[in-house]
């Protein structure tokens, strides 16, 4: 990760952004972490809007508590080669 301070990214702004497609730019302010810059190149722009959505996040994490999960064990004796004579139709 490139540090810069507050001035120094001022100055040199579109260097910045050419360094934050290959790694993220610490922004700092008298010495202090101010921002990040995070490269987002080739991605579409609706993409990179909703990504940074925290609304977004926070509907991703509450459908993750709400969905069940399958063991591993699970998906293997489902779908399983050898599973396939013993399984049961559903109706």
């Amino acid at each position: 990760m490139k540090v810069l301070g507050l001035r120094e990214a001022k100055q040199s702004l579109s260097m910045c952004i050419e360094q934050a497609q290959k790694d993220r730019v610490l922004i700092t302010r008298h010495g202090k972490p101010a921002a990040v810059l995070i490269g987002v190149a080739g991605q579409e722009m609706d993409d990179v809007i909703l990504q940074m959505d925290p609304r977004f996040w926070e509907m991703i994490e509450e459908r993750r508590r709400k969905s069940s999960t399958v063991s591993i064990e699970e998906v293997r004796a489902r779908y399983s080669p050898r599973a396939k004579g013993r399984r049961k139709r559903r109706s």
